[in-house]
C-alpha cells in the first residue's frame, strides 16, 4: 500500500518536475524576506483589559494604546506598498541602531516595555497616593555603539562607575559628568551571568557632552497595594505605551473616573517622574486610533504638531491632547469632564 503510493508520487513528481518547480520558486521569491520593512497604520490595545488589581473601581470609558504595524518587506508587501499611499517603505537597518540586529532590537525593546510598565505603576501608584515599594532595579546594557570601546558586554548589570554605585542612566551620566577632563577612563563594575566583573569603559565627546557608548534599561521589582498584574504578549515591546498605561493604572485605583466615559487612545513614553517623552509613527498610530473609532488621541507635546498635520490632511474627527508630564494628561482629562 505504501509502496504504491510512493511510486505514484514520483511519477506525479517526475512528469510535473517543470510546474513544481516554477511552484517551489514562486513561494521562495514571494516570501523571502527583503531588508525592508513597512510601517503602516496599526490597532488599538485596550490596557484596562490587561490590567488585574483587586480592588478595583469600574470605568464607563476605557484607555487603548496606539501601535504602529510592521510588516516585513517581501515582494507581494513592497509591491502593495506602491498602491498604498498609508504604507511607508523603509530600510531594515534604518530602524535598528547601527550594528544591531533586529533580533536585538527586539529584545531590547522588550526590556524598554518591562521598564514602561514599572514606570507606569510607579507613576499611577504615588500620585494615587498607594503604597509602591522598589524592592529591587537593575541596570541592564541593552544596546552598545559602534564608538563604544570598553569589554562590557549586551546584557550586562551595571553595579557601579568609578566605585560609585548606580542604579539609573542618569546616575552614570552624573558620574561620567563629575569627573575632571584629563580623566578618559572609567573603571565600571558589572554582573554578568551571576559573576562579578570589573570592566573598563573609554570616554568620547560627543554634542551632549562625555558618553560610554551604551543604552540602558532598569528593570524593577515592585512591591503594592493593593497587588497588580499586568498582561503583556511576546510579540509587544517597546516604551511609547508608558503614558496611557500609567492612566489606566490610575484609574483603576482612584473613585473618580478620569475617562469620563470616553474611549482613549494615547502613546508616549514615561519615567519614574511622571515626565512624558515623545515617540516615532505618530501618524499610523493616530490612523489606527481613528479607524477604531475613538474618542480622543493623547499624544506628547513633543509630537503635537506632526499630529496635527495627519488629522487635518486626512480630515480626521479624534480630538487631540498634549501632555509632558503625567500630571498634565489627568488635569486636561479633569478639565475635558468638567
Amino acid at each position: 500500500m505504501v509502496s504504491k503510493f510512493y511510486e505514484k508520487l514520483i511519477n506525479y513528481i517526475k512528469e510535473n518536475k517543470l510546474f513544481l518547480s516554477l511552484l517551489i520558486l514562486i513561494v521562495v521569491v514571494f516570501s523571502f524576506p527583503l531588508p525592508y520593512v513597512i510601517e503602516a497604520p496599526g490597532g488599538v490595545i485596550m490596557i484596562d483589559e490587561r490590567i488585574n488589581v483587586i480592588p478595583t473601581y469600574e470605568s464607563v470609558g476605557s484607555f487603548g494604546m496606539a501601535y504602529v504595524s510592521m510588516i516585513k518587506g517581501t515582494v507581494p508587501s513592497l509591491a502593495l506598498s506602491l498602491i498604498n499611499k498609508n504604507w511607508e517603505v523603509s530600510k531594515a537597518s534604518d530602524i535598528t541602531y547601527d550594528d544591531e540586529t533586529v533580533q536585538e532590537m527586539d529584545k531590547r525593546e522588550r526590556y524598554d516595555l518591562e521598564e514602561a510598565i514599572s514606570n507606569a505603576t510607579i507613576t499611577a501608584y504615588n500620585y494615587a497616593g498607594k503604597e509602591v515599594k522598589i524592592k529591587s532595579q537593575q541596570l541592564v546594557v541593552v544596546y552598545m555603539d559602534e564608538e563604544a570601546k570598553t569589554d562590557i558586554k549586551l546584557y550586562d548589570e551595571i553595579i557601579r562607575v568609578n566605585g560609585k554605585d548606580v542604579k539609573t542612566i542618569n546616575d552614570v551620566r552624573e558620574v561620567i559628568a563629575s569627573l575632571d577632563e584629563d580623566i578618559n577612563t572609567v573603571t565600571i563594575e558589572v554582573r554578568r551571568e551571576g559573576r562579578l566583573l570589573t570592566c573598563s569603559a573609554h570616554l568620547y565627546d560627543t554634542s551632549d557632552g562625555r558618553k560610554i557608548g551604551i543604552l540602558s534599561s532598569t528593570h524593577y521589582e515592585l512591591e503594592t497595594n493593593p497587588e497588580i498584574k499586568i498582561a503583556t504578549k511576546d510579540n509587544e515591546s517597546g516604551p511609547s505605551g508608558g503614558l496611557i498605561t500609567a492612566l489606566a493604572i490610575y484609574n483603576h485605583l482612584v473613585e473618580e473616573d478620569i475617562t469620563g466615559g470616553k474611549k482613549i487612545i494615547g502613546t508616549g513614553t514615561i519615567d519614574a517622574e511622571g515626565n512624558v517623552g515623545e515617540i516615532g509613527g505618530v501618524k499610523y498610530k493616530l490612523l489606527g486610533a481613528e479607524k477604531d473609532k475613538c474618542d480622543l488621541f493623547i499624544v506628547p507635546k513633543e509630537n503635537y504638531e506632526e499630529a496635527l498635520d495627519v488629522k487635518k490632511e486626512y480630515k480626521l474627527k479624534i480630538k487631540l491632547v498634549a501632555v509632558s508630564t503625567f500630571e498634565e494628561a489627568i488635569k486636561s482629562l479633569q478639565e475635558l469632564n468638567a
